[in-house]
């Protein structure tokens, strides 16, 4: 996420009308808009190849999954984000074609210049979504899975997952997949 220069507060209203018309991506946070930077190979590959498995397993169960252009929209806190991949089984979000309020699964794939906020800011606020069952942030320099479950208490719960373990599982759908799935046809950058 790149900064913009101070600008005046946008009501989310704005926000949205302003961003059917943008030929970039913008967060939105408090009333200021943050243009997004592009995704490097790595990034897409995991994305599409997550979507795609994703997509093949919840078809026909009414739950839907939706790539990074796709907002998810966090009201209480007057934020919207694109995270990479959501999904969400919650018939209200068909109300909304613009952005998706109840997501069940939210996934970031992590880039140099997002991850801190993924890891931190932005995952506080996602927390907020009583909706959320799942976060899953994947990383592009390693075959590397980490997914925060919320348990029965409340609590945030990570499970990571290496090449040593092989699948990986997302109980919020059901779904059990294997990491050279999700990273087939991924070329890791040298360190």
């Amino acid at each position: 996420m790149i900064a913009s220069p101070q600008q005046p507060y946008l009501m989310p209203e704005e926000y949205l009308q302003i961003e059917a018309q943008s030929p970039i991506k913008h967060e939105y946070i408090d009333g200021q808009i943050y243009a997004m930077a592009g995704a490097s190979d790595p990034h897409v590959t995991i994305a599409l190849n997550l979507a795609t498995l994703l997509r093949s397993h919840v078809r026909g169960s009414g739950c839907r999954v939706y790539i990074s252009d796709m907002k998810t929209r966090i009201e209480t806190l007057n934020r919207f984000y694109y995270p990479d991949v959501l999904v969400t089984c919650d018939p209200r979000d068909l109300e909304t074609p613009n952005y998706k309020r109840f997501p069940t699964l939210i996934v970031e794939v992590l880039s140099n210049s997002t991850e801190a906020f993924d890891r931190g800011d932005k995952f506080v606020d996602y927390q907020t979504l009583e909706s959320l069952r799942e976060y899953v942030l994947i990383n592009t320099k390693r075959q590397r899975v980490e997914c925060f479950r919320r348990n029965d208490e409340g609590l945030w719960v990570l499970q990571f997952y290496t090449p040593e373990q092989a699948s990986f599982r997302l109980d919020s759908i059901e779904f059990e997949g294997t990491l050279d799935a999700v990273y087939e046809d991924v070329v890791f950058e040298q360190l």
